[in-house]
C-alpha cells in the first residue's frame, strides 16, 4: 500500500527510470570532466602560482595525480558499505557531490602544496562515491536484464568528459585563464547539484504509489523472463519457455538459470567476523566474480594506455602540441559513443561471454596495427589519417568490452543474494559490490600509463602494444572458459538460433 503521508512534488517524474539514468550519467560524467579538466592546468599552477622549480614540476604533477588514485581505492569499499546500509542511496550521493564542490574551490583558490593535495583527496572520495552509489541506482532502478545496454549508453557518454575534459580545459586556460576553467567546472557541478537533489530512487517512490516500484509495468514480462528463477508462472508455453532458458544458459546472459547451480551459491557455514562486517567478500569464492573485476582491470588498463601514450607518440610522430594532440583522441572517442550502447545491447542478448571474447579478441589485431603508423608506411598527412583510423578501429573494441565486467560481476552476486536472503540485508551488497569494481578499475587506469610509458620508453611504441594485444588475447581466453559459466559445444549454435529471433 502507499504511504498516508504527502508525496514529493512532481514525483513521477523525478522518480522516472530515465531521469534517474540521466543523474547518475551527469555525476559520472561530471567527475570525470573535472578530473581531466584540471590535468592540463596543474603544471601551469604549480609553476605560476606556487611558484615550483621547473625540475619538480612533473614529480608533483606524478604525485597529484596518484593521490586522487589512491583516495578513490581506499574510498570505494566503504562508500559502498555505507551506501548498503543506509534506506536511501540519495544522501551519500550528495555527500561525494559536496567533497567535489569543496576539491573544486581548493583548486581554484589554493596557493599551497597541502591544499592542492587535499583538494585531489577529495576528488578521489567523490570519484569513489559517485561510482560505487551511481552503479547501484542503475541496477535498482533497470534491474539486470537491462543492464547491459544502460552500462554501454553511460559509459559511452561520459567518455566524452574523459576524453574531451583535457582539451577544453587546454583551451579555456590559454584562451580565459583560470575563470574560464572552474567558472565551467562550476557550471557543470550546479547542474550535477540539482539532478542529484531532485532524484527520487523508485523503492523510495514506491511508498507513495506502488505503480512507480521497479519494473511495475513490466511484472508479466518479467516472470516470464526469470521463469523458474524467481518461481514466477510465465505465461510462456512450457517448451518455449524451456527453451529460452536453455538457450539463456548457454549464453550466459543475466537471466540464465540451469548452468548455474544455486547450491554452488548457499552459504553453508557460519561467516567469520570481518564477512560479516562485509559480507561481499563471501562472494568472492566465485571464479567469474574474480576474473569479472580482472575484465574491469584489464579494460581500465588499456583506457590507460591510450591516455598515457596517444600525446607522445604524436608528439614524436607529428611533432604535435599537446592540443593538436589532444584532438587526436576525438578518432578514438567518437566510435567509443556510437558503439557503446551497441555493445551494452550485445552483453543482453548474447551473454557476457559472446561480449568480452569477441571484444578482446578483437583488439588483438588492431593494438598490433597501431605500430603501422610508426613504420612511417605512409608519409605525411597520409600517416596522421592512417593513426586516426587505427584509433577508430580501437575504439569500437573498447566499447564492445565496456559493459560485460559490470554486467558479470552483477549477476554473480545477485546469484549468491537470491540463495541467501536477508544475508546481505535489505539493500544487498551491489553498493559494495561496485565499491569493489571501483577498485579495480582504478588499479588498472594506475597501471596502464605507468607499464606502457616504461614499454614505450624501452622497446617502442609497436612493441609496447603487441605486449598489450597479448594481454587482450589472454584475457579473451580466460573469458571464454570462466565468464558466464563453462563453454559448451553448442555455443555458437544456440547464439545463431537467438540472433534469428
Amino acid at each position: 500500500m502507499g504511504s498516508d503521508k504527502r508525496p514529493p512534488l512532481a514525483l513521477r517524474w523525478r522518480s522516472n527510470t530515465l531521469f534517474i539514468i540521466a543523474t547518475v550519467a551527469i555525476g559520472l560524467f561530471t567527475d570525470l570532466f573535472l578530473y581531466g579538466l584540471v590535468v592540463p592546468v596543474l603544471p601551469f599552477m604549480l609553476r605560476s602560482r606556487l611558484a615550483i622549480p621547473e625540475d619538480q614540476i612533473q614529480s608533483y604533477v606524478s604525485n597529484l595525480l596518484a593521490v586522487y588514485a589512491a583516495a578513490s581505492v581506499v574510498s570505494s569499499v566503504p562508500a559502498g558499505w555505507v551506501a548498503d546500509r543506509t534506506s536511501s542511496r540519495q544522501m551519500p550521493f550528495l555527500s561525494g557531490l559536496a567533497a567535489l564542490l569543496a576539491a573544486t574551490i581548493m583548486l581554484a583558490f589554493g596557493r599551497s602544496i597541502p591544499v592542492l593535495y587535499v583538494a585531489r583527496v577529495l576528488q578521489g572520495i567523490s570519484a569513489a562515491v559517485v561510482w560505487t552509489i551511481g552503479l547501484a541506482m542503475i541496477l535498482d532502478t533497470v534491474g539486470p536484464e537491462n543492464l547491459g545496454k544502460t552500462i554501454g549508453s553511460i559509459f559511452s557518454f561520459i567518455s566524452v568528459g574523459q576524453l574531451m575534459a583535457p582539451v577544453i580545459g587546454g583551451i579555456l586556460y590559454e584562451t580565459i585563464g583560470y575563470t574560464g576553467v572552474f567558472g565551467v567546472g562550476a557550471g557543470v557541478l550546479g547542474l550535477d547539484f540539482f539532478m542529484r537533489l531532485f532524484v527520487v530512487e523508485k523503492k523510495v517512490a514506491a511508498k507513495y504509489d506502488e505503480t512507480l516500484a521497479p519494473g511495475h509495468q513490466n511484472e508479466e514480462e518479467h516472470r516470464r523472463d526469470y521463469g523458474t528463477i524467481s518461481g514466477g508462472d510465465g505465461q510462456a508455453e512450457p517448451d518455449d519457455r524451456e527453451g529460452d532458458l536453455e538457450e539463456a544458459a548457454e549464453s550466459h546472459s543475466l537471466l540464465s538459470s540451469k548452468d548455474d547451480d544455486e547450491l554452488a551459491y548457499k552459504i553453508n557455514y557460519e561467516p567469520n567476523r570481518i564477512v560479516r562486517a562485509i559480507p561481499i567478500l563471501v562472494c568472492f569464492r566465485s571464479p567469474r566474480l574474480l576474473v569479472g573485476f580482472g575484465l574491469a582491470f584489464v579494460q581500465a588498463a588499456l583506457l590507460g594506455v591510450f591516455d598515457a601514450t596517444v600525446p607522445t607518440e604524436a608528439q614524436s610522430l607529428f611533432n604535435y602540441t599537446s592540443l593538436q594532440a589532444g584532438l587526436l583522441f576525438i578518432a578514438l572517442d567518437v566510435p567509443y559513443l556510437v558503439m557503446g550502447p551497441i555493445g551494452g545491447w550485445a552483453v543482453d542478448r548474447y551473454g557476457t561471454k559472446f561480449a568480452a571474447v569477441v571484444g578482446f579478441g578483437y583488439l588483438v589485431p588492431v593494438l598490433i596495427l597501431l605500430r603501422l603508423p610508426s613504420d612511417h608506411v605512409l608519409s605525411g598527412t597520409g600517416n596522421v589519417v592512417l593513426y586516426c583510423a587505427m584509433l577508430a578501429l580501437n575504439g569500437v573494441g573498447l566499447a564492445i568490452i565496456g559493459s560485460p565486467s559490470m554486467v558479470e560481476t552483477s549477476f554473480v552476486v545477485m546469484k549468491f543474494d537470491k540463495a541467501n536472503p536477508g544475508f546481505f540485508g535489505a539493500n544487498g551488497p551491489y553498493a559494495q559490490l561496485y565499491g569493489f569494481n571501483s577498485v579495480s578499475f582504478s588499479a588498472g587506469l594506475t597501471v596502464g600509463p605507468i607499464v606502457s610509458g616504461a614499454l614505450r620508453d624501452g622497446i617502442g611504441y609497436g612493441n609496447m602494444n603487441l605486449v598489450f594485444a597479448v594481454v587482450a588475447a589472454l584475457t579473451a581466453i580466460v573469458s571464454y572458459f570462466i565468464i558466464g559459466g563453462r563453454p559448451r559445444t553448442n555455443f555458437i549454435r544456440r547464439l545463431a538460433r537467438r540472433s534469428e529471433r
